[in-house]
């Protein structure tokens, strides 16, 4: 074969692994769409698949007790559902990937644990004055950000690794967690009780204000994180190889961090802990579309949003009736694929 026919050979190929991965992004975010219908028509009053098509689309034969449920209590429940889940996806794929490491998230570097202090701390002080619906996301949104700073300031040194980092980022969570415990320890027991459920992670209160805030934020991350796709790319050939293309390993290091901390900030601030999406979506989404960011990417955050959508719908259905907290849903489910990781990366 001439060097023009492998050269042919070559990007026929991967123009055919390309439609694939398109293929693949496009039947994840079909099934985002079924996900939503079920999380929309699941409930104390439970609804038919077409009842919530009706009530969506605003047909005729849509009555108005179904349009009521349909579009002021469950629809902004069930989007913000799909919006943390993809904000959670896509800051776990990026820090995996700035990191190079697999058990790399938001929730293992000591965010999620900043963001209940800033909660907990919130509701034992009485929110200094304001709403508590504005205190507790605001109170969490800043030791959250709290502890991407000191990431941030970790990472701008030139001589501190990745290693290093994630070791960082459990002694955070470690730190965040004792502080947390003894503030539920010297809690009345009506505090600790609005903590506790605070920290199992809920969409319950979740108001079209705080869609929008988090679909905002989301978007605007997202967009500014496209613009390094190449050269995460690169990163993941190693430090070594990306610096000879030309790539600000600091820099980057430190845009990356930045993005993914306001990200899964703002959407923890509102929802709670809710663990495990940021560690199981990029894994799901390395083996369907591999490391090339312009898919995992995007693929991450489909496959995060179907994750917290369907342990929504299992939320609602495990006692029936009831809502149980989608948190502890995504951890029952997050716990089991933590350690096949651990195992499979063993062998």
């Amino acid at each position: 074969m001439t060097d023009a026919s492998i050269v042919a050979s070559a990007i026929a190929s991967q123009r055919r692994r390309e439609r694939r991965r398109w293929r693949l992004l496009f039947a994840t975010a079909l099934f985002c769409c079924v996900t939503l219908i079920f999380d929309i028509g699941t409930g104390p009053s439970m609804l038919s698949p077409d009842r919530v098509l009706s009530a969506l689309l605003r047909l005729d034969g849509a009555d108005p007790m179904t349009l009521a449920i349909v579009n002021d209590l469950r629809l902004p429940m069930a989007l913000m559902a799909l919006v943390v889940g993809a904000a959670l996806g896509a800051g776990g794929a990026e820090i995996q990937t700035l990191l190079n490491n697999p058990m790399a998230s938001p929730y293992t570097l000591g965010l999620a644990a900043a963001a209940g202090l800033g909660a907990a701390f919130s509701i034992f002080t009485g929110g200094f004055g304001l709403h508590p619906a504005i205190a507790v996301p605001l109170g969490a949104f800043f030791f959250s950000m709290l502890a991407s700073a000191f990431l941030f300031i970790l990472a701008a040194y030139a001589n501190i690794t990745s290693t290093m980092l994630v070791l960082a980022g459990i002694a955070l969570l470690f730190l965040f967690q004792s502080l947390l415990s003894l503030l539920q320890f010297i809690a009345s027991p009506e505090v600790g009780q609005q903590i506790l459920f605070w920290l199992f992670g809920s969409l319950t209160k979740t108001t079209w204000t705080s869609l929008w805030v988090t679909l905002g934020v989301t978007v605007f991350c997202i967009v500014l994180l496209f613009r390094d796709a190449w050269k995460l790319t690169a990163l993941r050939l190693g430090e070594a190889r990306a610096q000879s293309l030309g790539v600000n390993l600091t820099r980057l290091r430190l845009t990356t961090l930045i993005l993914t901390g306001l990200m899964t900030s703002t959407a923890i601030s509102f929802v709670g802990i809710i663990g495990f999406v940021g560690l199981v979506a990029p894994h799901v989404a390395r083996l369907l579309v591999g490391e090339d960011q312009r898919f995992f990417l995007p693929m991450s955050m489909v496959a995060g949003a179907a994750f917290l959508s369907m342990a929504s719908v299992m939320s609602k259905v495990v006692i029936p009736g009831a809502l149980f907290p989608v948190g502890i849903v995504t951890a029952m489910v997050g716990v089991p694929f933590f350690f096949w990781i651990m195992l499979s990366r063993r062998r």
